[in-house]
């Protein structure tokens, strides 16, 4: 007989996957990204925890108020820099129009010609979105 704890998870998934409720992979990639997330600030906030009580000569209210304010200010830029990394490995092909898109930057900081900038540019937006039909229009001088 299915347990409370099993019998949750069993139906959310069975509910998603027959109704399409969210891409699979998505949600994988978050789960991965906010665990990973959740067991680094859990290390941080027992290992602040334990340096501050028994290295340092500091009482145990000390300990946890230093530790929950290094977990509270660290949180979205490890959260931000962790779902990053996990985006690159399981959503590649947003991460690959990001690079398409930098490297146009990069080309197109320097160029001078318009209309060398403007093929580069339908290129690049094919390249990044795949379009049916990529078009520039510009305005008359």
């Amino acid at each position: 007989m299915f347990g409370f704890g099993v019998a949750v998870p069993a139906v959310c998934g069975f509910a998603i996957l027959r109704h399409g409720l969210f891409e699979i992979d998505r949600l994988i990639s978050r789960t991965i990204a906010y665990s990973t997330v959740t067991g680094l600030l859990v290390a941080v906030f027992l290992g602040i925890i334990l340096l501050t009580t028994r290295v340092l000569p500091f009482s145990s209210p000390v300990g946890v108020a230093a530790s929950t304010l290094a977990v509270a200010g660290s949180f979205t830029p490890l959260r931000l820099r962790v779902q990053h990394s996990v985006d690159r490995r399981f959503n590649r092909a947003r991460y690959d129009a990001e690079a398409t898109i930098a490297a146009f930057a990069a080309r197109a900081r320097d160029a001078v010609d318009l209309d060398a900038i403007g093929s580069e540019l339908v290129h690049a937006v094919e390249q990044a979105i795949a379009p049916a039909h990529a078009s520039l229009w510009l305005r008359p001088p």
